[in-house]
């Protein structure tokens, strides 16, 4: 199961070639389940460029697999908790959505396809996030 991040998404709406989006492209074609965030979902739909792109992307991602933090407040902590382990590796955090999508990926047991260098930061620092 793959946990598709918001910056693969965008590059492929907008039709852009590079390796998250080819990667991507690969799991559509070889139907390899897919799933997003509400996280994600609220992140595409308010890039939407008018009512029209935001109905149709939402019709879309309405059929998307979501995976949900499992842990109540406690899964906030947890990604409290990367941020604070991030920062004392040096590494600086500005996003605390990517944290919480990092934390949904290891609450799921699935693997994580970006295009965001964060992330890539990230595994440096907790180990057991997948990235795809």
């Amino acid at each position: 199961m793959i946990l598709v991040d918001t910056s693969v998404l965008i590059d492929f709406f907008k039709g852009k070639e590079n390796g998250g989006v080819a990667k991507f492209e690969k799991i559509l074609a070889g139907k390899i389940p897919w799933g997003i965030t509400s996280f994600i979902y609220q992140e595409i739909l308010q890039g939407a460029a008018g009512e029209k792109e935001f109905c149709t992307l939402k019709e879309y991602l309405d059929t998307q697999i979501f995976y949900e933090l499992q842990g109540g407040r406690e899964s906030y902590a947890a990604a409290a908790k990367i941020y604070c382990r991030c920062r004392q590796h040096g590494i600086t955090v500005n996003s605390t959505i990517d944290l919480l999508i990092v934390q949904t990926a290891i609450e799921n047991g699935v693997t994580l396809l970006h295009n965001d260098h964060d992330f890539t930061h990230f595994k440096k620092i907790i180990p057991e996030l997948e990235l795809y």
